[in-house]
């Protein structure tokens, strides 16, 4: 998961500082950069460049009474520290976070979210609904209208020829991109004039605002390499994407150093208030916080809890942004292979009283945050009277001795049947999860509850069934990690239908409860047909409810992100689907 990274140099800090504005903290430049002058400057006009006159000599008489020129003012470069470096720029071929947030310098997607998840036009003039005419046949037909002025990055007009060319490369077998998902539902899509998109499904799809045009391929640079190709998937726009759409132009990238992004003289929403953003790749967590708290950054992120007080005495602000992840327990529950013990509700709702969460986040993670009572936690989607399980180690007691699960044998481990309330409980190695495994391992076994706990690499614990994977093959009992839906945010998900159950004929299937609920299944394929909100949201009401009350995930703790952001920066709203939707509107105070 992780790319090469190396230290960066502090060669050059010094000779930017002294060309950034007051105030501004500009980012280490490498040796391969240009010269620090053209760094922070826009090309037409180079701080280097001498007045007309210099100062000592007196100007001509005629021009006596009027101000020399003066020249434009510099404006400051923002530098972003990042501890994992891009994978790829293309939209398309990527599902890491780190290079989906930088969409937002130099792509641009239909409809962005604000830091309220509410969608926010960009390419399109007016989100498309049922009562301005975008919505029609049930849900089966969207009709977006684009703006009139949309040109990319080079000056060619941005059209509907583009949108199409997006699908058509997303869903050419010929591409291997990351997902091909949704738009393998889609039933065509034209472009009846160059303002015009409009998308026929096969099937009304209700979750299109949260999955749909989330970057754009611009056809005049990419339809001349498929043609000579045949795909492009070695296309050199995938990691030098000299024409984009966003408010910054994609300047340069050298591995396991920087990358650069300059602002887009052409951006139809007005050019950025920063001249520049230097992102800065650092090998781990210690030095992007040494960064932050010696101001040679103005932005972090993916940092520890443990890390926030130290950030705040240095004068970093922290903002905490909602994004879907919500960290908590799945279980396997296939009806045959499974530990017993599981697959009576009862005992899923003693492991629910018997873990104190809410201690744990106050311990662990300094109050930041509280514990998740369902996965769709801070969305309009989750039954509002839900609340996390309280503590409740009696109750515990209570629900697993009516449940049969009684210590016959003195050895402080309940047993049924011959069969020993053991169960294993496995995580990734992230220090926070290992922290909070043994909290638990204790906690549990005050209860008579005996836990094994295993630890994975990442690319080990979230392998698929057909790699083996010890949560996806039901090699563990109990599993944690923080996951969100994959359209965020829209709620839709596919972990508990009956036919994403992984098998050997199936091994990409991503229930890994490897459990079917026929009455949830149900719910969940009536909510992905309805286009209208309202009757949307009341069916995932029912959905959150009855998944909390049978216990099939229970929430350990809302996980947002953490950004720190330099108290020099106005105007900074964080958005949890694309943390820097209002880049261009960033400014230094």
């Amino acid at each position: 998961m992780f790319s090469k990274r190396i230290a960066q140099t502090f060669l050059f800090l010094f000779v930017i500082l002294s060309l950034a504005l007051a105030g501004c903290a500009p980012a280490p430049q490498p040796t391969t950069a240009p010269a620090a002058p053209e760094a922070t400057q826009p090309p037409a006009a180079p701080a280097t460049e001498p007045p007309a006159a210099p100062a000592t000599e007196p100007p001509a008489a005629p021009e006596a009474t009027e101000p020399p020129a003066e020249p434009p003012a510099e404006r400051p470069v923002l530098t972003m520290i990042f501890t994992q470096e891009f994978d790829t720029l293309n939209p398309y071929y990527t599902n890491m976070w780190f290079s989906q947030i930088t969409q937002s310098f130099w792509n641009c997607w239909a409809w962005t979210f604000d830091e309220a998840t509410a969608p926010v036009p960009i390419l399109v003039s007016e989100m498309p609904s049922i009562d301005n005419g975008g919505i029609t046949e049930g849900g089966r037909v969207l009709t977006f209208k684009l703006r009139d002025d949309l040109v990319w990055s080079d000056g060619t007009p941005l059209t509907a020829d583009d949108f199409v060319f997006t699908y058509e490369m997303v869903i050419n077998p010929a591409n291997t991109v990351a997902q091909v998902s949704p738009y393998d539902l889609v039933k065509s899509i034209e472009a009846p004039d160059p303002q015009t998109v409009v998308v026929t499904f096969e099937e009304p799809y209700a979750a299109w605002i949260g999955t749909f045009w989330r970057g754009l391929l611009p056809k005049h640079i990419l339809q001349p390499v498929f043609d000579a190709d045949g795909t492009i998937d070695n296309a050199g726009w995938n990691r030098n994407p000299t024409v984009g759409c966003g408010p910054f132009n994609f300047s340069e990238w050298e591995s396991g150093s920087f990358a650069r992004f300059v602002a887009n003289d052409n951006f139809w929403l007005g050019k950025a208030k920063i001249g520049e953003i230097f992102v800065r790749f650092v090998p781990d967590d210690a030095s992007q916080i040494a960064a932050l708290k010696a101001g040679e950054g103005d932005v972090g992120t993916f940092f520890a809890y443990s890390d926030v007080p130290e950030l705040e005495a240095a004068g970093v602000n922290i903002i905490k942004s909602f994004s879907g992840y919500n960290e908590g327990f799945y279980f396997y529950l296939d009806p045959e292979k499974s530990h017993p013990a599981l697959r009576d509700v009862n005992v899923r709702k003693a492991l629910a009283y018997a873990t104190n969460r809410q201690k744990l986040t106050e311990d662990l993670l300094l109050g930041l945050t509280v514990p998740a009572a369902t996965l769709w936690d801070n969305t309009p989607y989750v039954d509002p009277s839900l609340q996390p399980y309280p503590y409740d180690p009696e109750k515990a007691k209570q629900l697993l001795d009516e449940a049969g699960w009684i210590d016959s044998d003195g050895d402080g481990v309940r047993d049924k049947d011959g069969v020993a309330l053991e169960l294993t409980y496995g995580t990734t190695t992230r220090e926070i999860r290992q922290d909070t495994q043994a909290v638990f391992q204790q906690e549990l076994a005050e209860v008579g509850i005996k836990t094994e706990l295993q630890n994975f690499d990442y690319d080990i614990f979230f392998s698929g069934y057909g790699e083996g994977g010890p949560a996806a093959t039901g090699q563990l009992d109990m599993y944690e990690y923080s996951n969100v839906v994959t359209g965020y945010p829209d709620p839709d998900t596919a972990d508990w239908l009956c036919s994403e159950i992984p098998s050997d004929d199936s091994p990409a299937g991503v229930n890994w409860s490897a459990y079917c609920d026929e009455e949830l299944d149900a719910l969940f394929l009536l909510q992905a047909t309805q286009v209208d909100d309202a009757a949307r949201r009341a069916t995932f009401h029912q959905i959150s409810k009855m998944i909390y009350d049978k216990v099939y995930w229970l929430g350990i703790w809302q996980d947002p992100d953490l950004f720190g952001i330099s108290d020099k920066l106005a105007n900074v709203r964080i958005s949890g689907v694309m943390p820097f939707f209002n880049i261009f509107e960033w400014e230094f105070k």
